[in-house]
């Protein structure tokens, strides 16, 4: 993993189709070429002008521009602010919800930690004061995020365990996790309280439990996240999502009938952050629209919807595994939220 900028799933024009080669599909596109069904959510994000763009003119410069990237200060002052936030991996996720948060906490100071100083000219406009992950912390900070994927990573609770140790044990520390799991893979239903598959079923999952496990154990909380997706209206448009790799492809050997699951990115900010706010402890909680889809009613609804330059044609596979579908009305009614986009359908007609 080049930077822990590159977080949750990954970039992919619809109008840029030349850049969909062999490769880059390991990096630039929501999953690998081996296409796990489930992965599509939290697969490297290759960023690009595009993005970046449309990211900066989403989130406004604060203060925090021309503060030091060389240590992760916590302010001018060396004060930490009772609403100061630390995004681990401030990627497309981590920078939306850094708007969110300084929307709701205008005085806060929000830092993102990196592996690499590549994008920290993009992170200082859009008002978040980087530092790399090498450099001394010289102050825990009450409100923490992980949002880096387990991609290249080679001990990724490791990393995680690490992340906890930024937290001042206030407020609330957050893991951005997965829904893959949940033990569930005959598109039958799942919620909050279905169980997790044994560790030992995959390195995938043993990854993502072991991970949970080390927040869980720190008092911190974990949300269970499905595919995340998001269009940025920039010219030409930037498309991310599972239905942007399948529009590319045109015909994949995957079964059209298996069950998965959408969150919009701006939807996982603010469930993560509703999360933060109740400074909870020791909790897992799950975030999807709880609209669950089929593959094929997710390409005939974008065929439908006459939003993109080109048609997808079939899904032709018939033995690969199935998915699950996934009802969050638990972690809905605790905490009080509801998705600004209450499916893929009702999505697609704002484009």
């Amino acid at each position: 993993m080049s930077s822990l900028t590159n977080c949750t799933d990954s970039i992919t024009n619809v109008h840029r189709p030349n850049n969909l080669n062999s490769a880059t599909l390991s990096t630039s596109l929501p999953f690998p070429v081996s296409f796990n069904p489930n992965s599509f959510g939290r697969t490297p994000l290759t960023t690009s002008l595009s993005m970046d763009a449309a990211l900066s003119s989403r989130v406004k410069a604060s203060s925090t521009i021309g503060a030091p990237n060389n240590k992760l200060e916590a302010s001018s002052t060396g004060a930490v602010g009772a609403n100061d936030l630390l995004i681990v991996g401030p990627g497309v996720l981590g920078r939306i919800i850094a708007e969110k948060w300084r929307e709701e906490h205008p005085s806060s100071q929000i830092y993102g930690q990196t592996l690499t100083s590549n994008h920290h000219e993009e992170l200082l406009k859009m008002g978040i004061t980087p530092s790399l992950k090498e450099t001394k912390v010289t102050h825990k900070f009450p409100y923490v995020i992980f949002c880096a994927p387990p991609s290249r990573n080679v001990d990724y609770p490791g990393e995680v365990r690490e992340a906890t140790l930024n937290w001042n044990g206030e407020g609330c520390f957050l893991f951005t996790s997965s829904s893959a799991p949940y033990d569930c893979n005959d598109n039958g239903y799942c919620d909050e309280d279905t169980p997790s598959v044994p560790i030992g079923r995959s390195p995938r999952t043993d990854n993502l439990l072991k991970s949970e496990k080390v927040v869980l154990e720190a008092g911190g909380c974990v949300v269970r996240l499905a595919g995340l997706y998001i269009s940025f209206q920039v010219l030409p448009r930037v498309d991310r999502g599972a239905h942007t790799y399948w529009l590319e492809k045109g015909t994949l050997e995957v079964r059209p009938d298996h069950i998965l699951n959408l969150i919009h990115y701006e939807d996982a900010a603010s469930l993560s952050i509703a999360i933060l706010k109740k400074n909870l402890r020791g909790r897992i909680f799950l975030g999807c629209d709880n609209h669950p889809l089929s593959r094929q009613e997710v390409m005939e609804l974008v065929n439908r919807s006459g939003k993109y330059g080109k048609k997808f044609d079939a899904f032709t596979g018939t033995s690969d595994p199935l998915g699950k579908k996934l009802n969050n009305s638990k972690t809905r009614a605790e905490l009080g939220w509801e998705p600004k986009y209450p499916s893929f359908a009702q999505f697609l007609e704002t484009l």
